[in-house]
């Protein structure tokens, strides 16, 4: 599944390529303000930060929400306390759209991440041109020397990289490259299946001054507290916001 959402990916940024080359992504990335700080907005503090997602489906779980409106939906978030937003611009599974993006950092002063199957530099040009302020890295997508590659086009255009692994393997691959901003995924992407217990599991693997971020599996401030308990500077929440009254939500959350 992994493989067939990357690849999809790069076909369809191909697509866009063929009406707007690299150049003209590149000069529009160049001109936009500077990206947000990530890193500070998601700093450890004394509570739980949340990354709170937009999501209109999945693999996994099918239709979710229609947000017809997802600048409207990210306000409320900034509302209840979203640290960062996060933002799934991949189209054929998921239902998003760089359009999407855009739209969401107008709409708010909170740092956007783009969140899709990146593996080209090509990808990472379109999320600064978007407005994003942060790009996500799968490792288990990439070999080194792409993973290393876009880590470094990131950081270069003034973004921060969110590097995701699911397994010790792979966090150690994200810590060789230095990233500061580190997620595990309770989702296996292969296979799909949930294990909420993975991110205790790799938790002292994180090395010294990074940001640590659980992802998926976060349904009620039950989960919420086991992550934060495992050691969780932030969760990333999708599902449970776009299914629910997000502000309320949002508050339960970090009330924990």
């Amino acid at each position: 599944m992994l493989a067939e959402l990357t690849a999809n990916a790069v076909a369809d940024a191909e697509a866009r390529r063929q009406t707007r080359p690299l150049a003209e992504v590149e000069r529009a990335a160049l001109a936009r303000p500077a990206a947000i700080d990530a890193l500070e907005a998601l700093r450890p503090a004394d509570r739980v930060k949340v990354i709170a997602e937009i999501k209109r489906s999945s693999p996994s779980r099918g239709a979710l929400a229609t947000i017809t409106d997802p600048a409207a939906l990210a306000r409320d978030y900034e509302l209840g306390g979203a640290s960062a937003i996060s933002v799934l611009t991949e189209g054929r599974r998921f239902g998003g759209s760089l359009d999407d993006l855009e739209a969401v950092r107008e709409a708010v002063a909170l740092p956007v991440l783009r969140k899709d199957f990146l593996s080209t530099p090509y990808q990472v040009f379109e999320a600064r041109a978007a407005g994003a302020d942060l790009a996500l890295l799968i490792v288990a997508a990439l070999d080194d020397a792409t993973l290393a590659e876009l880590y470094a086009l990131i950081t270069e255009l003034g973004m921060t990289a969110l590097v995701e692994a699911h397994s010790a393997e792979e966090l150690d691959r994200a810590a060789a490259l230095g990233a500061k901003l580190i997620g595990v995924n309770a989702r296996d992407l292969n296979t799909f299946e949930l294990d909420r217990d993975l991110f205790g599991r790799l938790v002292d693997r994180f090395p010294d001054g990074a940001i640590r971020v659980a992802e998926s599996a976060v349904l009620s401030p039950d989960d919420v507290a086991h992550y934060r308990r495992a050691g969780a500077d932030a969760v990333l929440v999708g599902e449970a916001l776009v299914t629910s009254d997000p502000v309320a939500t949002l508050s339960a959350f970090l009330a924990v």
